[in-house]
């Protein structure tokens, strides 16, 4: 074999195995992201023009993410929240659309608290998905619902839903202390 042939055959190697590393890493990359994100992978991909532009901004998301300085709350402020959540329920009966309202804000209030930017609607989605990517659905319902409260077409019913789609996403936001389980009485 000449050195020529020895060549070629040694970059042809190279390309397919330079080729395999980046298949293998692309691969990776999207089951990672595809198990951070659960349900939030598959509605960036409905979204996005390509598989690589959602897990671009998927990834930006990360990067972003990273540079907040989130903290858990006490628990002085979890029950502080608690009572302000018992609260809203209360004030339901009487007032449906303001106890949604009072949920919203209530959300937001947790977010800011924990570190969390609040500057708009979809960048809040956008930054609850990195570590609650299992609640944002959640709130995206909820959210829906507070947003056309006024309209008639709106009923109770609805707005007990919005609440109960706020109240997934307060308690994921709250968390849990190592050992302390959520339980339907809270």
């Amino acid at each position: 074999m000449s050195s020529v042939v020895i060549a070629i055959v040694v970059v042809v190697v190279v390309l397919v195995a330079a080729g395999l590393l980046v298949a293998a890493w692309s691969m990776l990359r999207r089951r990672r992201l595809r198990t951070k994100f659960g349900p939030e992978y598959d509605r960036t991909m409905e979204e996005s023009d390509s598989r690589k532009a959602a897990e671009r901004e998927l990834s930006e998301r990360e990067r972003r993410h990273a540079e907040f300085d989130i903290r858990e709350l006490s628990d002085e402020e979890k029950q502080r929240y608690r009572a302000e959540w018992a609260h809203m329920q209360e004030r339901f009966v009487d007032a449906p659309a303001d106890a949604v309202t009072a949920a919203d804000v209530l959300v937001a209030d947790i977010m800011a608290e924990r570190g969390y930017p609040t500057e708009g609607y979809d960048q809040q989605l956008a930054d609850l998905s990195v570590e609650h990517a299992a609640t944002v659905g959640h709130y995206r319902a909820a959210h829906e619902i507070a947003i056309r409260r006024s309209d008639t077409r709106i009923s109770t019913e609805d707005m007990r839903f919005a609440v109960v789609q706020y109240r997934e996403l307060f308690e994921d936001l709250l968390g849990s202390a190592p050992g302390e389980k959520k339980d339907a009485k809270r």
